[in-house]
């Protein structure tokens, strides 16, 4: 039952979402034809519901050819590839709006699991690489929520010399995954909301803790 509704309440929120946002989308859409390279959206392969893959709609943040340029698949907070409007869109999280259209298609859910790329995928532990995508991935979940300045995380310690790749791998992986264990052991229509909500608490608020008032029981990062 929360299966079908979860995803009754993924096709209606989508579709209502992408009539609320079309006055802030159709701007956003004109602005990133006229600049950068003039194209508007990114489609990448992602690993997603069942470890097969689908490919996710975003908006272009960066130049096209930005994986094969210096940096590859990690982007920093100052990253030379991002276009003019990308580092707006990043920062303000919109370059992930055009993902309701993968919601509305059944690829994602609203609250999941974010979906990452093959590489990105295989730096999980094992474990969370057996269990992590057994729902579908989201919009928004418990592990966007905590490492919302993740980018601000990777630009301090390539800034520091140190091993960017390395930190991914061996701090934000591990963790990412027991968060969203510690999600698939706590779904409910309850625990869902209460991310919805924290979702857009953090947006205007990013330097809020409010995520361990409303799940004391996450695990705690610690870096």
């Amino acid at each position: 039952m929360y299966k079908l509704v979860k995803r009754f309440f993924d096709i209606i929120s989508s579709l209502f979402a992408l009539l609320l946002l079309s006055p802030l989308l159709i701007p956003i859409v004109i602005g990133l034809k006229l600049t950068g390279e003039g194209y508007i959206f990114y489609l990448q392969e992602r690993v997603g519901l069942k470890n097969s893959f689908f490919h996710i709609y975003k908006f272009a943040t960066m130049l096209k050819n930005s994986p094969n340029m210096a940096g590859g698949l990690i982007t920093t907070k100052r990253d030379p590839r991002i276009t003019p409007m990308g580092g707006f869109l990043r920062k303000s999280k919109i370059n992930e709006l055009p993902q309701l259209l993968n919601i509305l298609f059944g690829h994602m859910s609203v609250v999941g699991p974010r979906p990452v790329m093959q590489k990105s995928f295989e730096a999980y532990p094992k474990d969370v690489q057996e269990v992590i995508y057994n729902v579908k991935p989201g919009l928004t979940g418990i592990g966007s929520i905590i490492f919302r300045d993740e980018e601000e995380l990777i630009t301090q310690v390539k800034d520091s010399g140190g091993d960017t790749w390395d930190f991914y791998k061996n701090k934000i992986y591990p963790h990412k995954g027991e968060l969203e264990k510690w999600y698939q052991n706590h779904q409910s229509f309850w625990t869902d909301f209460k991310i919805i909500l924290t979702t857009a608490w953090v947006v205007v608020f990013p330097n809020s803790n409010i995520a361990y008032k409303l799940f004391p029981d996450i695990p705690k990062r610690n870096f």
